[in-house]
């Protein structure tokens, strides 16, 4: 069910925008047509396979391919000696030695070397052929361990970004950031109440449906084409080529249909060694990771551990917070402290802030973006704190929030620096305490659960480029995966704009050499970014249609304007001119009609969301059931309101998974447990109610329709929302997440003995 709140709709109207009209895409995933990367197939193919660490923690002593070299089938091997040391490597400067070990392995499942033959069986058969002598070392598997002064390093000589003076000593902390403003002092000093807590969660994966896989096709003429699982091609080009050692030129990516990434597949992981492979055997090459490689090798979000601090007056208003943020990040430096101290206050406007955020590597698999990266760990410790907060005052939870949520005008924290545009976090709270939902009575052991996120959302480089046909049918191509239903919004606003029915558009996604440069499909950036550049295009065509028609008739540009797809004169001295009439003479007045929008998109649309959620918990196994769930989100506008539900529903349940089942196990050797769907406990439909969904409109000012971007806040505010239902529901807090049974049984134990 979805309710669009009416008194927050944009207020101009659109023809097109808004509407929601059958995917373009949908009739061959449905039937089956559609190509996913491991259904690609090319003449004289062979598989590749890739020899994984069984260790967390070990120096390579050697490597012997010699009895793998000599087995069946076998056409190629690669070490890290086939991969040359990048230069750089920009924003992933430690990419090449995860993609491959070179001095040692960092966590299970890292790769140690590949091998390709002529079928999957006999290349997994040859890899069990490859001899490599290790040295198992001391592993670090909590941020606990990682920070002990007698921890085993992951890197010998990594020191510490982000501290002055620079530290001395290398450690498993790789990264320092610090955010500050207001006295903290001052602020805890006017605060009437003060609750200052820890909280901890456990790694989380993606979960997509389809493995990462890829083929490559490596010519004599030095060439390789790749068709890949991916959220950006244009970044598997340029990676891949850099890994290799090689001039992008000489790699082109054609994007197959991706079966979910969620920010998961942001990175490569097989492509190089793919390309490496094909070009030894002369054959082109496919890999497929199974699901046992997806959860050993590739990233999950991170775990946390995360120290709150918030001061408020008996009014309300809060008057101080304060943060100790450690992310993990795996095996490699990343920005996910970083993303996190940016995200932890940014729901409300408090005077005096203190925030340090550190980047803490451990023997596990890299981390990598998870749909809001940081934000849900940010989310969970200030907005319980917070509802303790209001419970102790006795106020309103969503009263409380509204007392003190952000508004246009108010700071930004973190490197965006600047001032808060136009949002709607005020719209989004009021939404959801207007609905029913907020009023139903609960039963026994049943409770409420109230919390509001944020992401900020990001712009980055986009391209577009739009084709007439004759018959005044129009193609638009851009550079942007579609992983979110980005084909029918891309579809939707160069109809807007052009002003004919959406069905005579075909969006379709070019590879690397077809359409201009594309950053990855992350960050709520594809309606946003490429959006603009569909936009520009299209208002390009309008102008050069206007062009045509102005020299069918002879006159003026100027006279002319171009209303609902027609060329119409202002003085009205000819008969409106149809865009199919104008694309007919196409040849006779000037050529082909296309256009292109390209842009480096400046600025973001932040945005918020607000959630409801009733659940019970079973006093006897700790077991909670979710009863009902409500989400409010600000999508600035909705281009296709079907698409956008979608992604709200979609956000809350895989929050809920983190909430309450999902966690990395690992025994005490570094090994996982649990690396399959049957023991990664994932939500699936039968744990679930029907997710009520009230998009919010209040447009961002800069995109020409309004668009935030609505793929990744809708995550954030389930782990609170289900602590704060479970604390209403049976008055214990829980600060370790996932909120498994066992251990809500745990609090509820203690709880009761207490009171005993």
């Amino acid at each position: 069910m979805s309710v669009v709140a009416e008194e927050n709709r944009v207020k101009q109207s659109y023809k097109y925008v808004g509407t929601r009209p059958a995917r373009h895409d949908g009739l061959e995933k449905i039937n089956g047509k559609a190509r996913f990367a491991a259904d690609i197939t090319k003449p004289r193919m062979i598989h590749g396979h890739v020899l994984r660490s069984p260790y967390a923690h070990a120096r390579i002593l050697s490597i012997d391919t010699s009895m793998a070299e000599a087995m069946p089938g076998v056409k190629a091997i690669v070490t890290e000696s086939d991969f040359p040391l990048p230069k750089k490597d920009e924003g992933f400067p430690h990419r090449p030695k995860n993609l491959i070990a070179r001095d040692k392995v960092r966590y299970e499942g890292q790769a140690v070397a590949a091998i390709a033959a002529t079928t999957r069986r006999q290349a997994r058969e040859a890899a069990a052929k490859i001899i490599v002598n290790y040295e198992e070392l001391p592993n670090v598997m909590t941020i606990d361990e990682a920070i002990a002064d007698d921890a085993s390093l992951v890197h010998e000589n990594l020191i510490t970004k982000g501290i002055d003076p620079k530290e001395a000593k290398p450690s498993n902390i790789a990264e320092s950031n610090f955010y500050e403003c207001g006295d903290i002092d001052v602020g805890f000093a006017e605060a009437d109440i003060v609750y200052e807590h820890e909280f901890t969660t456990e790694a989380f994966h993606q979960g997509y449906i389809e493995p990462h896989a890829c083929l490559a096709d490596t010519g004599k003429d030095g060439r390789s084409e790749i068709w890949c699982s991916s959220q950006g091609h244009f970044m598997v080009r340029s990676a891949t080529a850099n890994m290799l050692g090689w001039e992008t030129s000489r790699i082109k990516v054609v994007p197959a249909e991706i079966g979910g990434g969620f920010g998961g597949k942001t990175t490569i992981y097989l492509e190089p060694l793919a390309v490496k492979l094909s070009e030894k055997a002369d054959r082109p090459v496919k890999m497929v990771m199974s699901r046992d490689e997806v959860f050993k090798a590739t990233g999950p979000t991170p775990g946390t551990k995360i120290r709150v601090k918030i001061g408020a007056k008996k009014s309300g208003e809060i008057t101080a917070g304060k943060a100790w943020l450690a992310y993990q990040s795996g095996a490699f430096p990343g920005p996910w402290g970083m993303l996190g101290g940016w995200c932890i206050f940014a729901c409300y406007n408090i005077p005096n802030v203190q925030i340090e955020a550190y980047e803490i590597l451990l023997n596990r698999p890299v981390n990598i973006a998870y749909r809001a990266p940081s934000a849900p760990m940010a989310a969970y410790p200030t907005e319980t704190v917070l509802d303790q907060i209001a419970k102790e005052i006795d106020m309103d939870p969503i009263d409380l929030r509204m007392l003190n949520a952000v508004k246009e005008g108010d700071i930004q924290l973190g490197d965006f620096g600047g001032k808060y545009p136009r949002i709607g976090i005020k719209e989004t709270l009021e939404a959801i305490k207007n609905h029913p939902n907020y009023i139903i009575s609960l039963g026994p052991n049943q409770g409420r659960g109230i919390a509001t996120g944020y992401w900020f959302n990001i712009a980055e480089s986009s391209s577009a480029t739009i084709n007439l046909s004759e018959d005044g049918r129009a193609v638009v191509m851009t550079g942007s995966p579609d992983i979110g239903g980005s084909r029918a919004s891309m579809a939707i606003m160069a109809a807007e704009v052009i002003g004919i029915d959406v069905k005579l558009i075909q969006p379709v996604v070019g590879d690397t050499e077809t359409v201009g440069f594309t950053d990855v499909t992350e960050g709520s950036r594809a309606t946003y970014a490429t959006g603009i550049a569909v936009v520009n295009a299209a208002e390009k065509i309008v102008t050069k249609l206007r062009e045509r028609a102005s020299i069918m008739w002879d006159c003026n540009l100027e006279d002319i304007e171009w209303v609902d797809g027609r060329a119409i004169h202002k003085d009205g001295k000819e008969t409106p001119m149809s865009l199919p009439e104008i694309t007919a003479q196409a040849k006779k007045t000037g050529g082909p009609l296309n256009a292109t929008g390209s842009l480096e998109t400046k600025g973001q649309g932040p945005a918020f969301s607000t959630q409801l959620c009733d659940l019970e918990v079973d006093p006897e196994t700790g077991r909670v059931t979710i009863l009902r769930y409500t989400t409010a989100q600000d999508a600035g506008t909705a281009i296709h309101p079907s698409y956008v539900e979608g992604q709200m529903q979609g956000g809350v349940v895989q929050g809920i998974g983190m909430a309450l089942n999902e966690e990395y196990i690992y025994n005490q050797k570094g090994r996982m447990e649990n690396p399959g769907f049957l023991d990664y406990r994932m939500p699936v439909a039968s744990d679930l109610p029907m997710i009520e969904t009230i998009i919010v409109e209040v447009p961002n000012p800069k995109h020409p329709y309004g668009v935030r971007g609505v793929g990744e806040v809708g995550i954030v505010p389930p782990l609170p929302a289900v602590a704060n239902a479970i604390h209403d529901a049976v008055g214990v807090r829980l600060r370790e997440a996932p909120m498994s049974p066992v251990k809500v049984l745990k609090a509820l134990n203690q709880k009761n003995g207490a009171n005993r």
